[in-house]
């Protein structure tokens, strides 16, 4: 196999491996729950951890912090945009299921590029408008049946999508004066300084168990940290467009252990919705993507 060949692969390999760290966070964070530990608990620590490990690998690898407004404007995504996101998708994993959770956020990419095409004034495209439509159809028949059980948790996933949309296009400017890795060091510590700060005027509830403080710290270092840099050293190997295809991994894997660990299940219309959304978002895939903030 060629050199070009095995860096390609390698790149497929970390950006699955990537998806999967992503996957599994809302089973994590049910886990938490289950043990004791509140919302804000959960994403206390998760940004502490991944702020301070991150900070490290800065520090190791002698990398250039970022200074003055992008610097801030890095850490207003952190503290506003990304603990935002965090708050609605955690709060969503508490009324509705791991599965749906996923699936809603997974609306993102298709958000994303409405807001591109008005703010950025990227081309809407026949493409891009066959997704849109795609994405459409799939968020109805995701959400129809879970409308009576979950509305709140419905309500707070899609928050946590165009939160999340929002987020990625402000990235889309600053990241790449900045850097992968000092961006999502920055953005983390944002997040990190925001629960802090509600920390001091309602304190957290820390899980019971031992069980509970193994969930959050996998969500802070394997679906954080690890996740992150995945993604990023996979990005490089293949590109926006196929890394965007590959991470369509992720919502199938927090569906399939959902149903093996959790023992959630989809409606028949659900799981057509999911697939339908996924489709739109690999058919976005294939036009030319702006680069990617980090998760």
């Amino acid at each position: 196999m060629s050199l070009p060949n095995n860096r390609r692969l390698m790149g497929a390999l970390l950006i699955l491996l990537s998806a999967l760290c992503f996957g599994v966070m809302p089973l994590f964070g049910r886990l938490a729950y289950a043990e004791g530990a509140d919302t804000q608990a959960v994403l206390l620590l998760r940004f502490v951890i991944a702020g301070v490990l991150l900070a490290v690998l800065m520090l190791l690898r002698r990398e250039r912090w970022p200074r003055g407004k992008l610097a801030l404007g890095l850490l207003a995504m952190g503290a506003v945009g990304y603990a935002g996101q965090a708050f609605s998708y955690f709060t969503a994993l508490k009324y509705a299921s791991a599965s749906l959770t996923a699936l809603l956020l997974y609306t993102f990419p298709v958000i994303v590029t409405l807001i591109a095409a008005v703010w950025l004034h990227e081309p809407l495209t026949r493409r891009k408008v066959a997704a849109l439509l795609l994405a459409s159809v799939g968020l109805a028949l995701t959400v129809g049946d879970a409308l009576s059980g979950s509305p709140v948790g419905i309500a707070f996933g899609l928050g946590a999508a165009l939160i999340y949309s929002v987020y990625i296009a402000v990235g889309t400017k600053l990241t790449p004066q900045a850097g992968a890795l000092p961006s999502a060091t920055v953005v983390m510590l944002g997040g990190a300084l925001t629960f802090l700060l509600v920390s001091l005027w309602q304190a957290p509830v820390m899980p019971h168990s031992p069980l509970g403080w193994t969930a959050i710290a996998a969500i802070g270092v394997m679906c954080s940290v690890i996740a992150a840099l995945a993604f990023f050293a996979g990005l490089a190997r293949v590109g926006a467009s196929e890394a965007a295809m590959l991470s369509t991994f992720e919502p199938v894997v927090t569906v399939v252990l959902a149903a093996g660990l959790l023992g959630e299940r989809l409606s028949v219309s659900q799981c057509l919705g999911g697939a339908v959304i996924i489709a739109a978002v690999l058919l976005l895939a294939k036009s030319p993507a702006s680069g990617t903030p980090p998760e």
